[in-house]
């Protein structure tokens, strides 16, 4: 349950002090990491602030899940040991067998497998569109709609989607609004502001924010929702644990000031890059001529700190520029406080390879950390040749 007392506070403030609160026996700024697995109890049923196995709740995931819901603005947040046990615990809530589900074109690949491999095993539907497109989103829908999912950004091809028109599509559809957003993390996105039902988050990234944590998360405004979501939480048991939950936190408190640096450094970035004579396409929603850079302008703080583009000389020279770069670590995953490289067609995206998600073989995938920006240019300038 999200802290109202903390909700007419700035971003900044609560990323710092929703959930955290001292602790009472000692006075201890910092949550202490309840490294416990059971709770004794007084008397049959006398539970302690209704903890009785964590399982079902550690008081170090509650403070991270209060923390989530207030910087999402939502009424639950729900922490998990992975983004994709998050997804899979959503999705057996929301669906049922013979039920559908609209998916972006362009989304992480972990989550097209997991619909593609896994959940259409027990007969649920799905089709693709194009999400930054609503004329492309109605005309996927069919009467046994109960899910669209968006990824904005979208992974690896930074699309835009109008979370607000999108919201109203699925209100009309009686289907719910799944959007992920862990390319843009709370302090620059607020989906459920814009009219999302569930917030879904990969907390290994930003989140974390130093590559050294997996773990996933639920947010909603709906409270009867949220229960549901609990309840399922607990009986597929994928929990997060307190150790992870702990790091989680302690790297929000910092989110605010990496993600302005994160932004900062990738527009110089992409200023380098739109100018360098082997990269033919640049794709960020910072660039004005981004098709949804005036949509990504309405509904972002700033543009975050992923980009992707396009090298001429086709797949075997992209792989190179991965290849020779030095001060980006090559490697999969974002969001971490060192910068990372990536060929999103061999590494992050080879599961759907042959499908309508099948991304460009020319293209890398940046992950611009908080290094000093005139490294970062001088190895990508290295790495292009």
């Amino acid at each position: 349950m999200s802290d109202d007392s903390h909700e007419h506070q700035s971003f900044e403030t609560r990323a710092i002090h929703a959930g955290n609160t001292a602790d009472p026996l000692t006075g201890a700024v910092v949550p202490p990491i309840y490294q416990v697995s059971t709770y004794k109890q007084d008397g049959v049923g006398g539970l302690r602030g209704g903890y009785e196995y964590s399982r079902s709740a550690n008081p170090t995931r509650t403070a991270l899940e209060e923390n989530l819901a207030a910087l999402e603005g939502g009424r639950r947040g729900l922490a998990f040991a992975s983004g994709l046990a998050a997804e899979d615990c959503l999705l057996r809530t929301l669906l049922s067998p013979g039920d559908h589900v609209v998916i972006p074109n362009d989304a992480y690949g972990g989550t097209f497998r997991l619909f593609a491999k896994v959940v259409s095993r027990w007969g649920v539907e799905w089709s693709v569109a194009d999400t930054s497109d609503p004329a492309s989103v109605r005309a996927a829908l069919t009467p046994k709609t109960k899910v669209i999912w968006v990824e904005t950004p979208s992974n690896p091809m930074l699309g835009i989607t109008d979370i607000a028109v999108v919201a109203d599509i699925a209100r009309s559809a009686g289907a719910k609004l799944v959007v992920d957003n862990t390319f843009a993390s709370p302090y620059l996105q607020q989906p459920l502001a814009l009219g999302a039902d569930v917030v879904v988050h990969s907390l290994t990234k930003y989140m974390g924010g130093h590559s050294d944590v997996v773990g996933g998360a639920l947010v909603t405004a709906d409270a009867a929702l949220g229960e549901e979501l609990a309840y399922h939480q607990n009986a597929m048991g994928a929990v997060a644990g307190p150790f992870d939950s702990w790091i989680v936190l302690r790297g929000i408190k910092t989110l605010a000031v990496r993600m302005d640096r994160h932004a900062e450094n990738a527009a110089k970035v992409v200023e380098m890059l739109t100018r360098h004579p082997k990269v033919h396409t640049v794709l960020y929603p910072g660039l004005a001529e981004h098709p949804g850079h005036e949509i990504a302008a309405k509904q972002m703080r700033n543009f975050g700190g992923m980009i992707s583009f396009q090298v001429t000389g086709g797949e075997l020279a992209a792989v190179e520029v991965c290849n020779r770069a030095k001060l980006f670590t090559l490697g999969e995953s974002l969001g971490g406080v060192e910068s990372l490289i990536e060929h999103p067609g061999r590494m992050t995206h080879a599961s759907v390879a042959g499908s309508a998600l099948e991304v460009p073989a020319d293209l890398v995938r940046l992950s611009v950390g908080i290094e000093n920006a005139d490294d970062l240019l001088a190895d990508l300038t290295q790495a292009l040749g």
